[in-house]
């Protein structure tokens, strides 16, 4: 039986974690479904190994907000593989935070690096505060260049817009903040990709969060062919919840 290590540094938490049969798709590689939760819980991981578990933070007034996400694929890992993941503090961007990951095999090479915006909020009274504002300690900065695009605002052409369908917010979908979990944007993404497109490998994704979608909530899905791949946003009652870009690895097949 392999024990998997932890490790805290002064600036890194690092964890590895085997890729698991519900991780992977049909051609046994991950998910990015799965990589998105994993950049969700992962900020948790550290700040826990730090002392400063989810219960500290919200009584001192703080609660981190998944704003965006840009996830670059150096090779898409199996099921069954163990991921050495390691993630950093970048520093404040503007009104946000940054969080930046790498994901490597038992080889040591670079599979996954991703790039993570997040916005710092009072969980109470659900303002917006600015970094400057975190006073429980000060924030981390990768001391390295991580290999994956910035997160940047993902805008959809206003015209030659197909409309693919609608998606209810159901029960399992839902996580302890209780709205729909960030991670499973990701497969939302898939389910409503045209066919042609989901069996390619993916070698870049980005996504914006931008409102929370509910329990009984209809998500309207359209999207439209970008360069490589494909442009997509989702819509509720209250506006657009999400919008992603991916991007194929053309003429690729698994």
């Amino acid at each position: 039986m392999q024990a998997f290590k932890q490790i805290l540094t002064e600036d890194m938490y690092s964890r590895q974690e085997q890729l698991t049969f519900w991780d992977c798709d049909k051609f046994m590689r991950v998910r990015p479904a799965a990589i998105l939760s994993k950049i969700a819980v992962f900020g948790g991981y550290h700040y826990d190994a730090l002392g400063y578990p989810r219960e500290r933070l919200m009584e001192a007034g703080f609660v981190f907000l998944l704003s965006r996400i840009a996830v670059k694929f150096h090779r898409l890992p199996c099921s069954g593989e163990v991921l050495t993941v390691n993630t950093w503090e970048n520093g404040a961007k503007g009104a946000q935070v940054q969080r930046v990951f790498e994901m490597l095999d038992e080889e040591g090479r670079l599979c996954i690096s991703a790039k993570s915006d997040w916005v710092l909020a009072d969980p109470h009274s659900h303002k917006m505060l600015r970094p400057s504002a975190f006073t429980l300690r000060e924030l981390g900065k990768c001391p390295k260049e991580i290999d994956c695009p910035e997160p940047k605002k993902i805008v959809l052409p206003k015209e030659g817009l197909t409309d693919l369908g609608s998606r209810k917010v159901v029960w399992s979908d839902l996580d302890g903040n209780g709205h729909l979990f960030s991670g499973n944007y990701g497969d939302i993404v898939w389910d409503y990709l045209p066919a042609e497109l989901q069996p390619l490998p993916c070698r870049e994704f980005a996504i914006n969060y931008s409102r929370e979608a509910m329990l009984g909530d209809n998500i309207s899905i359209r999207g439209c062919s970008a360069e490589n791949g494909y442009l997509m946003e989702g819509a509720g009652a209250n506006g657009v919840c999400f919008t992603a870009r991916c991007t194929f690895a053309v003429g690729e097949t698994y």
